[in-house]
């Protein structure tokens, strides 16, 4: 694999003058019905009138004010007629200013501003997905939801409603990135169900993404011309644009294939924006990376599990997939597909499987197929330290699936699992030495245990599991409110399924059993 050229990064003394007055800028796009068509079964917005890129390559690149490497360098790169500048580039702000890129930053940039129509509607806020955009775009949103029960980030709620992980997906594909901060979601404890490549999220709260969207608008500009006209013909400025952030953070080809180079949320400590810079500009047509495609062909996760009887399949997108273990096994498996993974330009790919966050100890990864499908084993895990030096904790496993083409490796697909660390359980290890369920206390409110009331609820009980002499499951023993029952195998007391309902303990869910008639 081919690293990039710190020559071009020696270069930015040779840059041209800083101009004495600010340049123009692209016009702006109003959104609104004249603009606009609407997609009526959707509830969605499509721009009909993307911007003419002809008249705004007479623009600067960058602010000819702008200082640093990286601007410096853009701006010698663009003088050369080597970079392909913003001309054709929309900019989404969707928090009605609050982080706003400045026109004059970027002037080839075209921004979208949203008409009156278009806000008493709410399509202008928040996560990219109400407005059909035709990338390149790039967006940002620094907003939370703050408060309630729900509250979250902005991408812990994409993760975590019904169509949030398709319409990420489905941004990613055309061509569009948007940064968006954790917001409380990412300081002591990960909180996140799931890692995702779909956008990028900035440790922190309001304009921790600024440093990012530039850095990004600096890359994109930095494409050769004939790289991003194949980028965008392919879909790939997403994925290449997380390739370059990841692939300088990390400093090596070897430190790519590890987690510390693909966290849930990246420090704009991290950021190298002149390599970014650099790396781009030496990414030739003929060697962009694909966009790796993943697919469950098998797995012991289940539709239902758990007190509440939840799905264990949180969410199946191609580039990213998700599981939530409810159930009681203390070892899963699965099998995994790459295969649908194409090159863009017809290269024979080697794929890498790497676990990126968890115990390598409980974490089996098989490669089949000369690597294009693999068998996955996972044991249970407790809450444990990100990394070494990082006090954060997390309950999830991470993997990621890359593809190399002979020249650059891909932006990861990645296969998350998550624990419900809000439950207390305990093992012991049976007569065969593997190790079994044998108690779970279920009260996190109880306990205050705090948990996602958007993917989990607590119950008023303690499990204490069953067996016989020789290992044979025999149901479990429930503590519930003083009182003890006994439930067979199949979870029925007497011969009768208990029924559930969820009731809000302070907009906190609980799970209580429907008393019989």
């Amino acid at each position: 694999m081919r690293g990039f050229p710190i020559s071009l990064l020696l270069s930015v003394l040779l840059a041209l003058p800083l101009a004495a007055q600010s340049p123009a800028t692209a016009p702006a796009i109003t959104l609104g019905p004249g603009t606009m068509g609407w997609e009526f079964r959707s509830g969605r917005v499509t721009l009909t009138a993307p911007p003419d890129p002809g008249p705004l390559t007479g623009l600067p690149v960058i602010d000819p004010k702008a200082e640093g490497n990286a601007a410096l360098l853009l701006r010698r790169l663009w003088a050369r007629g080597e970079a392909a500048g913003l001309a054709g580039v929309l900019y989404d702000n969707r928090d009605r200013g609050h982080s706003r890129l400045a026109p004059t930053e970027f002037p080839q940039l075209t921004p979208l501003r949203y008409g009156a129509l278009m806000q008493e509607r709410g399509l202008d806020y928040g996560l990219d997905g109400p407005v059909l955009l035709q990338g390149p775009v790039i967006g940002n949103s620094s907003t939370a939801v703050t408060s309630g029960a729900l509250a979250r980030s902005l991408p812990r709620m994409a993760m975590t409603t019904r169509e949030g992980p398709a319409l990420a997906w489905e941004g990613y594909a055309a061509n569009r990135i948007y940064v968006y901060p954790e917001h409380r979601d990412h300081d002591d404890v990960d909180r996140f169900p799931a890692n995702w490549p779909y956008m990028v999220i900035s440790q922190g709260s309001s304009h921790s993404d600024r440093p990012f969207l530039r850095a990004l608008a600096m890359t994109l500009a930095a494409f050769r011309p004939e790289t991003r006209a194949r980028l965008e013909a392919e879909g790939l400025v997403a994925p290449t644009l997380q390739m370059i952030l990841r692939r300088t953070r990390a400093g090596s080809a070897t430190a790519y294939l590890t987690g510390a180079a693909h966290p849930t949320v990246f420090d704009s400590e991290t950021l190298k924006p002149a390599q970014m810079v650099s790396l781009a500009n030496a990414l030739a047509p003929g060697e962009i990376p694909p966009l790796v495609r993943i697919r469950v062909e098998a797995e012991d996760f289940a539709d239902a599990a758990g007190p509440a009887g939840r799905s264990e399949r949180f969410f199946d997108t191609p580039s990213a997939v998700a599981r939530i273990w409810r159930g009681p096994g203390y070892s899963r498996e699965m099998i995994v597909s790459a295969e649908e993974t194409v090159d863009p330009n017809g290269r024979d790919l080697t794929f890498r499987w790497v676990l990126l966050r968890g115990d390598p100890q409980k974490v089996r990864i098989t490669p089949r197929d000369g690597g294009a499908r693999a068998r996955i084993a996972i044991d249970w895990h407790d809450p444990f330290p990100i990394a070494r030096i990082d006090g954060r904790m997390t309950s999830r496993v991470d993997i990621g699936i890359f593809a190399e083409n002979g020249a650059w490796i891909s932006a990861p697909a990645i296969l998350s699992v998550s624990f419900p660390s809000h439950e207390a359980r305990r093992w012991e290890a049976g007569p065969d030495g593997a190790m079994r369920l044998a108690e779970v206390d279920y009260d996190a409110i109880g306990r205050d245990a705090g948990f996602a009331p958007a993917l989990h609820v607590s119950a008023p009980w303690r499990d204490h599991y069953l067996y016989g002499p020789d290992g044979e499951f025999l149901g479990w023993e429930r503590e519930n409110g003083g009182k003890s029952r006994r439930f067979a195998p199949d979870g029925t007391v007497d011969g009768r399924l208990p029924v559930y309902e969820i009731q809000d303990r302070g907009r906190r869910p609980e799970l209580r059993e429907v008393p019989e008639n």
